[in-house]
């Protein structure tokens, strides 16, 4: 029957003049990552009938990743033109009210040039004409975001400024200004609109640090999120989102996604005005609990704050980066997560007190960004089967990575298995090309996500911090379990991980890895484990399990916490680990100890990997070291170090991604031979 289909497909692709999709005969190495393109960002003209996008490519000389402007028409008989060659890095792309243009923050630089051209970030108009791009602002230190009303045709930006507070001990440190003081001064924002006259005005100036803001179709409202300063202790914790009118301030109530919220340690993200300007929403995005979005309404001149309801049973929203829209003035657009997908979905808000009906559009498939005109839609949207391409109303208008077309992808899908407390646990599994059912178990890599308040999801994609494609382009088969706690299996799923780190996910994984076994797929004696930040410190816990019912016989711990104490005190969000212990380490001291594989670093005897960011805030190099400095002197278990100096908490430079991947591929090979 098989045979059968597959000619068919062949006569009807002749019959029909289509070419049959070319021969897979390229075999994937760490190398071919830099050739792999990225669409970051979509905006819709006003008219529906071009695209603007971002296209992130790789260049090997400059070792970075940088975006480039390019606009594509729907209709999808003309091919993509580019609007920008300089490697300037556009984002946040925003079409003019005409359609003539598309507005964008770049960084570009000539030596020796003072603003715009600088290096620092700047607004910049471009025509979709053609032409060379012109600088809307001209900050000397750069601009930290913006936003754009079509109805007045006005672009507001924020720019970072400093204050002082003042105590008794203002003048000492006024005196003896080298130090680096932990108080006295912050860093706050200011918000300018740029008049027709292309001059800007300063509106804003609250002394608070605006991390995003958003402004009405008409100029004359703009939402913020602020907080007392850019640390993310306060904006995780603290910030508040305000509304500027007519030059006043108002605060709308925060109890919705503060007080009576699940936690009060909520990061807020993706403001989002109706077209009339009387209703935003926005994300209150939790370590530990499901992502909820707030509805700010306008009642009798005061804003009433609600919470989207949602069932919570098999789904959760999208948390960090949901592209959130209101469309026809009550209907709300955002991104659902379920078993490994993500979908649209849209929402009718016609009553200010709830929910009156939600629909689901889609296919299985993993939505990267959208955007919504009238009842026609784009988005970045990827599968199992091809790397993420833009479409418009299910019609691909830009491939960006057609040269694949021929390479060796593994099949992906998503497998579930039972928890040994009878849980159901699933996560995308990729395995080799032209392996099938039946042929000889695999060395298996278990690559597990980070957050952990996140997923793997169930679509193509080249990894190198979570270990996907490169793995199973060598013949291992690769699972990626979103283990209790990882979002897209409803709200229990979520929050059973609080209070119980180190345990009950280790479980979860550890059963993932028994029914690849139980099926043939994996090779019990070939066994290796791998992750980054969370998955980091969750291959961390397993490697320092005591009588594990599995072998791990080799192992890659990426920016891995360690010590739970040292992450409360040293990272740069102390309220991931107050959440998830249900309290600071002098309240629970026994769950800090009980999540920390700091106590079991003696029964290590995997060979064990360790990669780490020299400049990571989030999971400070201490940790990495310190397990490193365990295993190599003192267990006598093999190890290696490697530190990238200056990274952050993600790999930025090529060099270090395609390192990182070779590192991982020679270390396993070495330790899982037969």
């Amino acid at each position: 029957m098989r045979f059968v289909s597959t000619v068919c497909l062949f006569v009807s692709l002749a019959a029909t003049g289509v070419a049959a999709p070319p021969e897979r005969t390229h075999d994937i190495t760490p190398d071919d990552y830099a050739s792999v393109n990225m669409i970051t960002e979509i905006a819709v003209s006003p008219d529906g009938k071009q695209v603007a996008y971002c296209l992130a490519t790789w260049d090997k000389k400059a070792d970075n990743r940088r975006t480039e402007l390019w606009v594509v028409d729907t209709d999808g008989k003309g091919k993509p033109k580019q609007l920008t060659k300089d490697r300037a890095n556009e984002r946040h792309p925003k079409w003019s009210a005409d359609g003539k243009f598309v507005y964008a923050l770049a960084n570009r630089m000539k030596q020796g040039e003072k603003a715009p051209l600088n290096g620092k970030t700047q607004v910049w108009k471009v025509s979709v004409e053609g032409g060379d791009p012109v600088a809307v602002t001209t900050v000397g230190a750069g601009v930290t975001g913006y936003d754009y009303a079509p109805k007045a045709d006005a672009v507001f930006y924020s720019i970072d400024a400093t204050t002082t507070d003042e105590d008794e001990f203002a003048a000492l440190r006024k005196k003896f200004d080298k130090p680096e003081y932990g108080f006295g001064k912050r860093t706050v924002s200011e918000v300018f609109r740029v008049e027709k006259d292309g001059k800007p005005s300063q509106v804003i100036a609250d002394k608070r640090y605006v991390r995003e803001f958003a402004v009405t179709q008409d100029g004359k409202k703009v939402a913020m999120i602020s907080a007392f300063d850019d640390t993310v202790l306060k904006s995780e914790g603290e910030s508040r989102v305000d509304v500027w009118e007519a030059g006043k301030i108002v605060t709308p109530p925060t109890e919705v996604y503060r007080e009576k919220a699940a936690s009060p340690h909520a990061w807020l993200e993706n403001l989002a005005w109706s077209p009339t300007g009387n209703r935003f929403a926005f994300c209150a995005i939790f370590d530990a609990y499901p992502t909820e979005i707030i509805i700010g309404e306008l009642k009798d001149g005061n804003w009433a704050m609600s919470q989207l309801p949602r069932d919570g049973k098999d789904s959760n929203v999208r948390g960090y980066g949901t592209p959130l829209q209101w469309s026809q003035g009550h209907q709300l657009r955002f991104l659902r997560e379920a078993g490994g997908q993500l979908y649209r979905q849209s929402v009718e808000w016609t009553r200010g007190d709830g929910l009156v009906g939600s629909v689901i559009a889609g296919r299985p498939e993993v939505i990267y960004a959208t955007e919504v005109l009238g009842s026609s839609w784009a988005g970045v949207v990827g599968t199992p089967n091809a790397f993420p391409v833009l479409e418009w109303e299910r019609k691909t208008l830009v491939d960006p990575n057609p040269h694949t077309a021929t390479w060796k992808f593994p099949t992906v899908e998503h497998v579930t298995w039972k928890a040994p407390d009878g849980t159901t646990v699933g996560g995308p599994l990729e395995l080799p090309y032209g392996w099938k059912k039946g042929d000889k178990p695999l060395p298996l890599v278990v690559a597990i996500h980070g957050g952990p308040t996140t997923a793997s999801y169930n679509d193509l994609r080249f990894d190198p911090h979570n270990g996907r494609l490169y793995f199973a382009a060598k013949g291992y088969a690769v699972l990626c379990p979103n283990y209790r706690g990882s979002t897209g299996y409803g709200d229990k799923f979520v929050t059973d991980l609080i209070g119980r780190e180190n345990d009950i996910e280790v479980k979860d994984i550890l059963a993932g890895i028994q029914h690849l076994i139980k099926e043939g797929i994996a090779d019990p004696d070939r066994i290796a484990v791998m992750g980054w930040s969370n998955g980091g410190y969750l291959t961390n816990c397993l490697i320092t399990l005591k009588d594990s019912p599995v072998k791990i016989r080799a192992a890659s711990s990426g920016a891995g916490i360690v010590d739970t104490v040292s992450e409360w005190g040293f990272n740069d969000e102390p309220a991931y680990p107050k959440v998830f212990k249900k309290g600071l380490p002098w309240e629970q001291p026994e769950i800090y100890k009980k999540t920390s594989p700091t106590y079991g670093l003696g029964n290590v005897k995997t060979p064990t990997l360790i990669h780490v960011g020299g400049g990571d805030e989030r999971c400070p190099p201490g940790h990495s070291r310190m397990l490193h400095r365990a295993l190599k002197e003192y267990v006598k278990v093999p190890t290696e170090l490697v530190v990238y100096p200056g990274e952050p908490h993600g790999l930025t430079k090529l060099s270090n991604r395609v390192a990182k991947m070779e590192w991982d591929l020679a270390w396993f090979e070495k330790y899982l031979k037969k």
